[in-house]
């Protein structure tokens, strides 16, 4: 009865998990059309091009590497790799009720005309398809190299595989959404520079702080499950 106890509590854990992911991600598509600054060493360019310059979808989307971490590191490859992919379902989910949503008509007292909501909207197919396409080649690559940096470490150095494979997936995540949105029209090529290093920085800025999240995280679940360093929870078994 305490095995079946325990692993219903490990189950509903991850399925918590996995929500937080999923809104993390639904939520950095949405709101992509909206850039902020944040200048921490006052104006600065490169090749011309001003950074600290960025989307506000990057607030949450480092929210979605630290939790597949955390999975990876508690409940191992197969669970981080599935909720990748329930994340791009309920991407493409949210896609097709924004565009059904845009295709109706508002009525004369709406809040929200047809224009405004296309303006804020309009554009979510293209942003989700870059987003999407450059999500799914970072998060494969980020479990691959967390993975491949906990068995040659024999599950030790928690820290080395977090930044590791959150600084080389951030990179290709960054590089790929900005490549699409411009060929797309979506941005001016001559942002490119810019919003890459920008994104690129930012990301990596908010890999470094949540190192102790995840160290505190795997530490209270594993003291939690009586799980030893490197071992995982088997939900399938």
């Amino acid at each position: 009865m305490d095995k079946l106890k325990t692993k219903k509590r490990a189950l509903s854990l991850y399925m918590y998990l996995s929500g937080l992911f999923i809104t993390s991600l639904v939520v950095s598509n949405l709101i992509f059309q909206k850039f902020f600054s944040f200048k921490p060493f006052g104006e600065i360019e490169i090749f011309g091009a001003p950074i600290f310059e960025a989307s506000v979808g990057l607030l949450p989307y480092p929210i979605t590497f630290l939790i597949t971490d955390l999975i990876s590191e508690i409940y191992g490859k197969k669970k981080a790799n599935q909720v990748v992919i329930t994340g791009i379902f309920a991407s493409f989910f949210s896609l097709l009720i924004v565009f059904v949503s845009d295709a109706s008509s508002a009525t004369t007292w709406s809040p929200l005309s047809n224009e405004l909501f296309s303006r804020v909207f309009g554009n979510t197919v293209i942003a989700v398809f870059s987003s999407m396409m450059a999500y799914l080649l970072a998060q494969f690559v980020d479990i691959q190299i967390y993975h491949f940096w906990k068995n040659l470490t024999k599950g030790k150095h928690l820290w080395l595989r977090n930044n590791f494979s959150t600084f080389s997936s951030q990179f290709i995540d960054t590089l790929s959404v900005i490549s699409l949105l411009c060929f797309f029209g979506e941005i001016p090529w001559e942002r490119f520079t810019g919003l890459v290093i920008s994104g690129f920085l930012f990301k990596a800025m908010i890999a470094a702080l949540d190192t102790p999240l995840l160290y505190l995280g795997v530490h209270l679940i594993r003291k939690q499950f009586g799980l030893k360093v490197g071992e995982e929870i088997q939900l399938d078994a």
